[in-house]
């Protein structure tokens, strides 16, 4: 398996996410399904079936968080001190040249990407063609609605 990047800030984020499934959610939902159970008749309990169907997406996320947290590359983005071009971890400002739009992103793995709180994933179309582009570059990214071409304000 491929080794996944993600930030210090991340891979954390998904321990505490495992954490909480783990000693909060899944002892919860058993004794919610013990519960269920003494009610009697289990082929028409709602509350059981619900109990269930909550258990499953549970293990199933933890299983899900497990295989993800062991196929990670914590990388610390604190520590990137060459800006010269674009890495994984740093921010930077891009420019829509046909509209003119301004955009800051960091570039991050796709665990934490989020657009709309201002992250993208590497394995994005935006992300792949951002990787060693410098200041002043113009590049054009190939998207699901037709090419897009941006120049590539500043790194930080």
């Amino acid at each position: 398996m491929d080794k996944i990047p993600i930030s210090t800030n991340g891979f954390k984020f998904l321990q505490e996410e495992l954490k909480r499934l783990k000693n909060d959610e899944r002892p919860k939902v058993i004794k919610m399904i013990e519960f269920a159970r003494s009610l009697g008749d289990l082929s028409e309990n709602a509350e059981y079936e619900t109990a269930k169907d909550r258990q499953a997406f549970i293990d199933k996320r933890i299983g899900e968080l497990e295989t993800k947290l062991a196929s990670c590359t914590v990388i610390d983005v604190s520590n990137i001190t060459d800006k010269s071009k674009i890495i994984f971890g740093l921010s930077f400002e891009i420019e829509d040249l046909d509209t003119g739009e301004i955009k800051t992103y960091q570039l991050l793995g796709p665990e934490e990407s989020d657009p709309d709180k201002g992250s993208i994933s590497i394995e994005s179309p935006l992300g792949r063609g951002l990787i060693g582009k410098m200041e002043g570059d113009e590049f054009t990214i190939n998207t699901p609605s037709g090419n897009k071409e941006y120049i590539l304000n500043r790194i930080f």
